[in-house]
């Protein structure tokens, strides 16, 4: 059986620079400036606004009044998880071909959708400390990413993200007593353990001495349509809301290499060692369970081909040169390799 992802083509199709993958492995972030087009982030602006004036019923969530006040509304969330399992618009937007373009040159070629989360972050409000998100989020092996869309212009006033560059090379501090974590107990020498990720005083948060061996943090302004994507190791945070009059909503996804095992639900019960089932393949395709879109969003998939014995890898020929696993050539010791007894 023969496995060839193809990137779909398309109109509007986003190619990602070889010099665009490169600063991503380098500094483990990349902006895509303009990814999504305006109309596209009106409709999800639109439909955050349906969401918190109780315009679109949330499952769960108690309706908002007609005649409740902006700060009423607000004292019920200011940000909600996993709306794409629920509404068509959220997964829409968790599964815009054009993020998903991107995913599938850094990430894939195959991707699978875990998280969608929508931020209002009013004035006064908001803000996240210094976290790492693969510090949540496990993936094995850890190929977790995450993108962040605003939904109007996000600047320092009103709580854009800050990033550390070069800090996706950090691995994942644990916190004390971990039940479970990305790396394997007992493979690091000198692992801190932390305590207080995410928390806003950096007095306390136990991941600020290791952001001050960095140079110094990077604001990352950004306007409607661009997309900032980021790795799960990147140091990263965001301050409280400073303004008086602006929001700073804020659609964000995160996402997978579809091959890795994902024992995570968002904190929900699920059958077996992993919850693979419950998320979307988006682009790609896996040996492992997943899931189809709820509400008909369309994903292009890549087939395995059952009937294609094409030779599909490069080997070592005998003369060193490299030609296609299946020419004519011979490979010697395979059986024997196979039928040694191992340990």
């Amino acid at each position: 059986m023969s496995y060839k992802p193809r990137a779909a083509q398309r109109d509007d199709r986003y190619r990602v620079h070889v010099e665009q993958f490169r600063s991503f492995q380098r500094d483990g972030y990349l902006l895509a400036k303009g990814l999504v087009n305006p109309a596209d982030v009106e409709r999800i602006r639109d439909w955050a606004d349906n969401v918190l004036y109780g315009r679109e019923k949330v499952p769960g969530i108690d309706p908002a009044q007609e005649s409740a006040t902006l700060e009423e509304l607000l004292a019920r969330f200011t940000r909600i998880h996993m709306l794409h399992r629920v509404l068509p618009t959220a997964e829409w937007g968790l599964l815009h071909p054009r993020v998903l373009d991107v995913l599938e040159a850094l990430i894939g070629p195959d991707v699978l959708a875990l998280q969608s989360m929508l931020f209002f972050n009013p004035p006064g409000r908001g803000g996240q400390g210094w976290h790492q998100d693969s510090y949540y989020i496990t993936t094995y092996p850890d190929t977790l990413i995450g993108a962040w869309m605003p939904l109007e212009p996000a600047d320092e006033e009103n709580g854009c993200l800050w990033v550390v560059p070069g800090s996706n090379h950090e691995p994942i501090y644990p916190p004390r007593n971990a039940p479970a974590h990305v790396h394997a107990a007992g493979a690091f020498e000198g692992m801190k353990e932390v305590e207080n990720v995410s928390h806003l005083d950096d007095e306390v948060n136990g991941l600020t001495d290791i952001v001050e061996k960095y140079p110094p943090m990077i604001s990352v302004p950004m306007e409607p349509g661009d997309v900032l994507f980021f790795g799960g190791h990147v140091l990263h945070r965001s301050f409280p809301n400073r303004t008086n009059d602006r929001f700073r909503r804020a659609y964000v996804c995160h996402y997978c290499n579809a091959r890795s095992w994902v024992p995570w639900n968002h904190g929900a019960p699920f059958e077996g060692d992993a919850a693979n089932q419950h998320h979307i393949l988006a682009r790609g395709w896996t040996h492992l369970p997943f899931s189809k879109p709820r509400f008909g969003t369309e994903v292009h998939l890549s087939l395995p081909d059952p009937d294609d014995k094409t030779p599909g890898r490069m080997m070592g020929d005998e003369d060193g040169m490299m030609g296609m696993e299946g020419d004519d050539m011979a490979v010697a010791g395979i059986s024997a390799h196979l039928d040694t007894p191992v340990g």
